[in-house]
């Protein structure tokens, strides 16, 4: 008998965190997300000249203009500095872009303010251990399939797809479907 219980529990606990993370996306007023492992899959190129590149994918960046134009805040919080980076996600529409963090929490906070948001109508996704402080605040915390595991025991909801291969776009048009906010217009393919 106590081996069923063992086997039972994972189950029953795996079952409630999805049911809570389908409740949590129609709460849901903005995003967070972090750049290297979410928006890319993690992987620097170094090129010839010194300088150092990251691949991003159309599919996100759909999802993300799609949402900046029905209003929600998008933050992008990360501890790095690439330029090219910066360049992409003004592109898309994001100008709250927090580079260098050496304090995301300060940041998140920032971000919040900004627009007048609680945690409760947040939803990150982050790959990494200096997500976590944000991830255990927000109503919902997300991460692509990749994370590291201390980031996948901390989520609410895995994606199953990889970042940098359409991870942020699977929780973005979620909340969008959800809130009936997904429709066909003429949003750009980026």
């Amino acid at each position: 008998m106590e081996k069923y219980q063992k086997i039972q529990q994972p189950a029953t606990i795996n079952f409630q965190q999805k049911m809570s993370y389908k409740n949590q996306l129609k709460n849901i007023k903005a995003f967070v997300f972090d750049v290297d492992g979410v928006f890319t899959d993690g992987s620097v190129y170094l090129m010839p000249d010194g300088s150092m590149s990251r691949v991003m994918n159309v599919l996100d960046g759909y999802a993300v203009v799609k949402a900046l134009k029905r209003g929600y805040p998008i933050g992008v919080i990360t501890g790095g500095n690439d330029p090219m980076v910066k360049n992409r996600l003004n592109y898309l529409g994001i100008t709250d872009y927090y580079a260098k963090s050496s304090d995301k929490i300060k940041d998140f906070e920032d971000f919040k303010s900004k627009y007048q948001l609680q945690d409760d109508h947040i939803l990150m996704m982050g790959d990494d251990l200096p997500d976590l402080a944000i991830m255990k605040r927000v109503a919902l915390a997300t991460c692509p399939i990749n994370a590291v595991p201390e980031v996948k025991a901390a989520a609410h909801y895995i994606s199953a797809i990889h970042g940098g291969k359409g991870a942020v776009r699977d929780v973005i048009e979620q909340v969008l479907k959800v809130q009936g906010q997904w429709q066909e217009d003429d949003t750009r393919s980026v």
